[in-house]
């Protein structure tokens, strides 16, 4: 009886979250999570890079979101602007904004330079108003680029919210995800 042995596909070694690059992305990404819960919006925007884009689309699977609609497709003066309505009280929602508590956790390392980590990651946020909780979900992918200053100037480039209900009537927030 002969055997006809074929070849497999070799599985990429993932890469591990103790990478030290890796775990200055996880670190930024804790500091983002803790300045939102603390309504700390300036210092939030100031974790950006100029170039920098803070993005949620409605569709699940797309890649690109300069040419779909998205709930959020912020640059740095759109950032600003949801800013100041934010701390400035022109936005209703944010007059009486929701209590928030999230945690950030299951990183999955995408790839890793000396320059940047992109890291996807999960997200579960509790929204606490007018005695209400509110649950929001979401599988984060954050693009961070790495200071050769060392982590205090690390910055976010693109972070990407996909809520896991993206697709159905999502209520206003009067926070950010």
């Amino acid at each position: 009886m002969n055997e006809t042995v074929t070849p497999t596909a070799a599985v990429p070694v993932p890469i591990p979250t103790t990478d030290p690059r890796v775990a200055r992305a996880i670190e930024l990404i804790w500091r983002e999570a803790e300045l939102l819960d603390r309504k700390a919006y300036e210092a939030w925007d100031a974790l950006y890079t100029d170039d920098g884009f803070y993005v949620i689309p409605i569709d699940p699977e797309a890649e690109r979101f300069d040419d779909i609609l998205n709930m959020v497709y912020d640059d740095a003066r759109m950032r600003r602007m949801r800013v100041a309505r934010m701390t400035e009280g022109y936005a209703i929602a944010a007059v009486d904004a929701a209590r928030t508590v999230r945690t950030v956790s299951r990183f999955v390392p995408e790839s890793v330079s000396d320059d940047e980590v992109v890291v996807r990651s999960a997200q579960v946020l509790v929204a606490y108003k007018r005695e209400n909780h509110d649950l929001w979900a979401a599988d984060l992918v954050h693009r961070i680029r790495l200071s050769p200053d060392g982590p205090a100037g690390d910055r976010i480039v693109q972070k990407i919210v996909r809520l896991v209900d993206s697709e159905s009537a999502v209520p206003a927030a009067g926070f950010l995800l």
